[in-house]
């Protein structure tokens, strides 16, 4: 069992980079708006991401792809006036660095400085590396994320798990050492199998943070609503729910509901 090496009152890139050479697992969680990132930085949670999956939970799509670079900075910028402690991450959206790397710089700095973030993520590998290249060049830390990358889903068709072929695995190992190479502090897995996300662990010198890829990485992510249970729909292999808040909080609705209708609230001592 791993266990804390250092109190950290503040995690950097470079703390993360501590922590996988110590041995000391990584915590990452999502958040999106002021109170619920207030609640998990006091909570010690080491990594917040604003993820991009707020335009499926706040917003309701059926993908991550609608939310725009705006939208993104509105949530991070809500997101960083919470936190004291952890290092916060942003999602950069679909659109705003495939295929373009000027326009990928500008959309980092962009988020940078209107949002107050700590760093950035993209999705993918050898296909957006010059995008990776260029925003590290204006010394913006950026996270890389391999595997299933739900910007893509209409490419590959399905949330299922990735890289279970060997020239898919093959090339995701190649894709982890690039982004080692270009500069990439850290790296996000989702959807591989154990083995393979292990393997890329221990090959690869930065931290490996994953979801639904084992324990064998150096630290674990998950959706912040899904995590608490206010989401239900929702039910893959790799999700553990802590808490079972929709049926809490439909239960405080419902007794709200009722204690209205049935003038018990307010009370006399709630009124002035």
């Amino acid at each position: 069992m791993s266990t804390a090496k250092k109190n950290y009152t503040r995690v950097t890139t470079h703390s993360l980079a501590e922590m996988k050479c110590n041995g000391e697992k990584i915590s990452m969680l999502t958040a999106y708006d002021y109170t619920l990132a207030k609640i998990i930085d006091t909570g010690g949670i080491d990594v917040i991401l604003v993820g991009d999956s707020a335009s499926n939970v706040m917003a309701g799509h059926e993908t991550t792809l609608p939310i725009t670079l705006e939208q993104m900075i509105y949530h991070a910028s809500s997101v960083v006036r919470a936190v004291e402690r952890a290092l916060v991450v942003v999602d950069m959206p679909f659109g705003s660095y495939q295929g373009n790397s000027k326009k990928a710089l500008s959309s980092a700095i962009q988020i940078m400085k209107e949002s107050g973030g700590h760093s950035i993520k993209l999705e993918g590998g050898e296909e957006i590396i010059e995008s990776i290249k260029r925003i590290l060049t204006a010394g913006i830390p950026v996270m890389g994320h391999l595997g299933l990358t739900p910007q893509s889903i209409y490419k590959f068709g399905t949330y299922t798990v990735r890289a279970k072929q060997e020239k898919e695995a093959q090339k995701l190992l190649a894709d982890a050492k690039l982004l080692e190479e270009a500069g990439c502090f850290a790296l996000v897995l989702e959807k591989v199998p154990a083995k393979l996300a292990q393997k890329v662990a221990e090959s690869i010198n930065i931290p490996v943070i994953g979801i639904g890829a084992g324990n064998g990485v150096d630290g674990q992510v998950l959706v912040l609503h899904d995590m608490l249970g206010m989401t239900h729909e929702f039910n893959p292999r790799f999700l553990r729910r802590y808490l079972n808040l929709y049926d809490e909080i439909s239960g405080a609705v419902r007794n709200y509901v009722a204690d209205v209708k049935s003038i018990e609230f307010p009370n006399n001592n709630e009124q002035y």
